[in-house]
């Protein structure tokens, strides 16, 4: 197996600036990946998926999270893998360290899921049992959203990070880097 080079340059896959409806897109949308002028950016499933192919090379996850209170927080994963198309961008995620609370605990195996492809286990017929509908953003889940990164602010699961030993701290703004 090959790993990332030393030198390598951490490459931002997710940027939610304030929280918008800018997530609330379609599957197809989610695999090729999409941005807007003021910063907004998804890298693209198929892209996160062929980076992070474990016979490839090794990456990290990094979230970079401010607060509504303009702290600074991070959530780091010393392993991170997204599995290809054929198995809905299953997610393999473990090894936090941070200062913020390990938010993806539960979403280890879990697919990706958007409002018009639901892969996630969560169930509420008000919202098509789909996370993705009632948080109006698509990314894995479970039981809807501890990690909120993609939702819109003040809807559903709100914009937060949310981990049982720090409790829900609401979102500024979030980036997610893979790093070597």
């Amino acid at each position: 197996m090959r790993t990332c080079a030393a030198s390598c340059i951490p490459l931002l896959s997710q940027q939610n600036i304030d929280g918008s409806n800018f997530f609330n897109r379609s599957w197809k949308e989610f695999k090729v990946g999409f941005n807007d002028s003021r910063g907004n950016y998804w890298l693209g499933n198929e892209l996160l998926h062929r980076l992070t192919d474990k016979n490839l090379n090794r990456y990290k996850l990094r979230f970079d999270l401010q607060a509504r209170n303009l702290s600074w927080y991070y959530a780091e994963y010393s392993m991170f893998e997204v599995h290809n198309e054929a198995s809905n961008y299953k997610l393999r995620v473990s090894g936090y360290s941070g200062n913020v609370g390990d938010a993806l605990w539960s979403l280890d195996g879990m697919m990706f899921t958007t409002y018009d492809r639901d892969n996630d286990p969560w169930s509420d017929p008000s919202y098509e049992n789909n996370c993705a509908v009632r948080n109006a953003g698509g990314f894995w889940y479970g039981g809807c959203a501890h990690a909120a990164v993609n939702v819109v602010r003040d809807r559903g699961d709100n914009f937060r990070w949310w981990a049982a030993s720090t409790g829900n701290t609401l979102l500024k703004s979030s980036r997610m880097w893979l790093m070597c």
